[in-house]
């Protein structure tokens, strides 16, 4: 059955800028008694039709999957093999991860004896009330869609099932296919149809005629209509439609995390990052604003603030989405479609129609403002330690238009969002619906992967590297050389000013609160080096950036470390978020910023 599988895969293509190629890039394997006789050898036979690469943590493994659909746009993908037990579970993390971001990767991890001669075999699960269960069902609530290999020909219409969820762009997300090891090694005489070449197309829906002219009907009737860009615009290819869009009518355009990127920051209509996270010019038009067109984005609550920023007492949104599950959200006027098809059929419907020039005006305003408040932000200020900002001026400037930032967690995508100025669609991908620590390095390999031409820069904070940082090596091993700027704040950072502003004291974040007998010293440069890439430690913000511009044609992996200010933000944009504040304190802090809650928890609309 392994064989088969593999010739599948190989099999599967695609066209991308009107050249055939395969779907799939590759599989990362990490292979263990659960997958090393069937799968393993089965991917050897076709490694010079389907390569297999070898990671260091299955988790990181199938973040640099993840990452390389992302980076393609959902037009390419990879699977990722483990064995059964450890191996499998490591990678559900990720599984989620790619579930939130609407993201392809095919998970196919070894699972127990379907024959159960040998119960329990090592490494399995016994569930004392079920013999059907193994510890591969974690990925079922993780996964798209779910299946157990317990007889060879299973995988027949088991593939066929994924393949229509990994290309599909409304259903798109992690698939696992679950191999028990026996039936790996097991022979069928398969069709010779199952291996032929198969090339997929991906669906662009057009939008409903009457849902089309109520949203055209919405937005000609607004006064302050405001455009956001979510992660479905750089997936749908529709970063001119949306720039054309928001041109012709005039209308002022925010960005989520995953929209950052689709247009560069210093386009007349971009406002930049919106919500907790967002600039002041968005979050203040956001504020005003009586017509949301909502383009491809989950709505999530860093988007939102909470359901606190969008204020207007009469406000619509209008959900341009190819999911009729987002697009109906904070009732919302579904325009379910393609991003790109939709955005060019409404635009036609609107013909000449543009918001009004107050409103235009109104934006440029704003933006300018918040220019000037920017540049302050990103400036050293020649203090002991540097914030994150500051190291974020730093590394912006060392960077190439055409350089990718990546990053995922902690605080640094909350500063990345609204001050990093995207100068060119595509070079800006983080990783923030899951926010999962460990995405950035593994992240960042898969990015390199599906561009080597590109330099591409990683910003983690030193939390995220101590839980993931084994693919430097994989990196340096594959010839792919990443710029990974750690900044060491000596903890967590971000969670410890959280902690405090919902009225705790300092505790268990960052290393000198945290119980210890002695604070470790981490010399992350000679940690970095033992992984084979070229590190050193960072003396000044102007040796950073000269750092980062010689590691454009660097050979190999380089790492730039530099200490920070943990306390230290850079004091501008943002919007509330609801984090709960115990009702109950001993500490008159808490219950201060209990108070401070109770107010703004008045203001969320959760009727919509």
């Amino acid at each position: 059955m392994a064989q088969a599988l593999v010739r599948f895969l190989a099999a599967q293509r695609t066209e991308i800028d009107g050249k055939e190629t395969p779907l799939f890039a590759g599989v990362w394997a990490i292979f263990g008694h659960g997958n090393v006789s069937g799968l393993g050898e089965a991917l050897a036979e076709v490694e010079s039709s389907l390569p297999t690469y070898r990671a260091h943590n299955e988790q990181a493994m199938a973040h640099a999957a993840i990452a390389f659909a992302k980076a393609t746009r959902r037009r390419r993908m990879m699977a990722c093999t483990s064995s059964i037990g450890p191996g499998a579970t490591n990678m559900v993390t990720a599984a989620a991860l790619a579930h939130v971001n609407r993201l392809p990767v095919l998970l196919l991890p070894g699972d127990v004896y379907a024959s159960r001669r040998p119960d329990p075999v090592l490494q399995q699960i016994e569930h004392f009330g079920d013999g059907t269960v193994s510890a591969n069902d974690c990925f079922r609530p993780v996964s798209r869609h779910f299946d157990r290999m317990t007889r060879p020909e299973q995988i027949m219409p088991a593939l066929n099932r994924a393949m229509g969820v990994l290309t599909d762009p409304a259903e798109c997300g992690p698939v696992t296919l679950s191999l028990c090891q026996d039936v790996q090694a097991e022979a069928f005489d398969f069709p010779a149809a199952f291996f032929a070449p198969r090339r997929w197309q991906f669906r662009r829906q057009r939008p409903d005629s009457n849902e089309l002219a109520e949203a055209a009907r919405l937005i000609a009737a607004s006064k302050k209509p405001l455009l956001i860009a979510g992660g479905g615009v750089p997936y749908s290819l529709a970063e001119a439609a949306l720039a054309a869009f928001a041109e012709r009518h005039a209308v002022p355009l925010a960005v989520t995390q995953a929209g950052k990127g689709a247009i560069a920051e210093d386009h007349p209509q971009c406002v930049g990052g919106i919500g907790v996270t967002g600039t002041d010019a968005a979050n203040a038009l956001a504020a005003e604003a009586d017509l949301v067109l909502a383009v491809g984005t989950r709505l999530q609550d860093f988007t939102t603030a909470s359901r606190t920023l969008f204020a207007h007492p009469h406000r619509r949104f209008i959900g341009l989405n190819v999911q009729p599950f987002d697009a109906v959200k904070h009732m919302g006027i579904p325009l379910v479609a393609d991003a790109r098809t939709g955005l060019e059929e409404l635009s036609q419907l609107l013909g000449d129609w543009r918001a009004p020039e107050a409103w235009e005006k109104s934006s440029r305003r704003e933006k300018r403002k918040w220019q000037t408040a920017l540049q302050t932000a990103l400036q050293p200020a020649n203090e002991a330690m540097p914030s994150d900002a500051e190291v974020i001026g730093a590394v912006w400037r060392g960077c190439a238009n055409d350089a990718v930032v990546v990053g995922a967690a902690g605080g640094l995508p909350g500063e990345l969002h609204k001050l990093w100025q995207v100068r060119a669609p595509g070079t800006y991908h983080l990783e923030y619906g899951y926010s999962c620590m460990g995405y950035e390095i593994a992240g960042a390999l898969g990015v390199k992967m599906a561009d080597p031409s590109r330099h591409v820069v990683v910003m983690v904070g030193d939390g995220s590297y101590l839980m993931m940082n084994s693919e430097i090596a994989s990196s340096v091993m594959l010839g792919l050389p990443l710029t990974i700027v750690l900044l060491d704040n000596k903890g967590f950072g971000c969670i410890d000013r959280l902690q405090q502003a919902c009225g705790g004291r300092s505790f268990n974040n960052l290393l000198e609160t945290a119980a210890h007998r002695a604070l470790p010293r981490i010399d992350f440069a000679a940690h970095a080096r033992s992984l084979g890439a070229d590190a050193r430690k960072m003396a000044s913000l102007a040796e950073l950036q000269t750092a980062v511009e010689t590691a454009r044609k660097a050979e190999t992996t380089t790492v730039l470390v530099i200490e920070t200010d943990p306390a230290k933000t850079s004091g501008v944009g943002g919007a509330w978020w609801d984090v709960a504040v115990p009702e109950v304190s001993s500490r008159a802090e808490v219950a201060a910023a209990r108070s401070t809650y109770e107010a703004a928890i008045k203001r969320q609309r959760l009727g919509d």
